[in-house]
């Protein structure tokens, strides 16, 4: 079974980049790591090794460019959901902000019904409205003095990962929907999320320094990396999409989990542990045949 086995490698690769990039913007601030230099850093190198390792032809980058009014949109959210990633591993932690990020996925689903008309059948209801549920006991917070219910703003930075980045993925899917090849695409938006980030910065006026560039490098490998493994292990494993869906999506909230509790030390209570359950209930709810 080396198909069967190249693609576990490929998805447990794809997991483990995926929260090395939450573990790495938590560590940002403790080495004082401008996030903002990195993440614009990171587009130019993701977009690089996109156009080296996809290899989108020309006709297919011609042909991403009759959708340029989505992919402009996606140039903004791009760097925009990072930057919501980064604030919500700083202030929410690696936990909440990646199953957050996994939950997003139901909101194109839910897009496409209220939007789009598509019919909806009761397993995908259910699982939307466990998804809801599961979002709602995530973002909650309990300390010694205030909680979601009383005012604190923790919850705010992973609901804008999940806002942004189910947005993506809305717009990667009208996109596709126009019959552009997504390597195309990718690197459109890439290239465009780099350069709107690059523009913020140089209107802000910012201080440029290499260390931060280079942590922008290590995070653009890593993120690089999520995508490409991905990619890979659909194509190891066609005939098993339930497999690599299920299996990426809960194995970043279990890799998040462990990380984020164990080596971070990052409060769950149990109604945050509950919704991890709920969160992989819904999962496996809306497994693809």
């Amino acid at each position: 079974m080396p198909s069967l086995t190249s693609g576990l490698l490929y998805l447990i690769a794809s997991v483990a980049c995926s929260v090395s990039v939450a573990v790495l913007l938590k560590v940002a601030r403790r080495y004082d790591i401008a996030i903002r230099q990195a993440i614009a850093a990171n587009y130019a190198v993701t977009a690089i090794l996109s156009a080296i390792v996809l290899g989108p032809t020309t006709a297919q980058v011609e042909s991403a460019i009759q959708s340029w009014p989505l992919l402009l949109t996606l140039g903004i959210i791009l760097p925009t959901g990072f930057i919501a990633m980064a604030q919500s591993v700083r202030h929410a932690g690696i936990v909440r902000s990646d199953a957050a990020q996994r939950l997003s996925l139901f909101l194109p689903l839910l897009a496409a019904f209220l939007l789009f008309g598509e019919n909806i059948t009761w397993h995908k209801a259910a699982a939307i409205a466990l998804a809801f549920t599961a979002l709602f006991c995530i973002l909650r917070r309990r300390d010694h003095t205030t909680n979601i219910a009383a005012g604190s703003h923790t919850w705010i930075w992973p609901l804008g990962v999940w806002i942004t980045y189910g947005l993506v993925d809305i717009l990667f899917k009208q996109v596709a929907k126009t019959g552009t090849a997504f390597a195309g695409a990718l690197l459109i938006a890439l290239v465009l999320a780099g350069i709107a980030m690059t523009a913020y910065l140089l209107i802000r006026r910012i201080a440029w320094h290499p260390r931060h560039l280079l942590a922008g490098v290590i995070l653009g490998l890593l993120n690089f990396g999520n995508i490409v493994t991905y990619i890979r292990a659909h194509q190891s494993l066609p005939d098993n999409p339930a497999l690599v869906f299920a299996s990426m999506n809960m194995g970043v909230i279990a890799a998040g989990t462990v990380v984020g509790a164990l080596a971070f030390r990052e409060p769950l209570s149990r109604i945050n542990l509950l919704g991890l359950l709920i969160a992989a209930a819904a999962i496996f709810l809306m497994m693809p045949a």
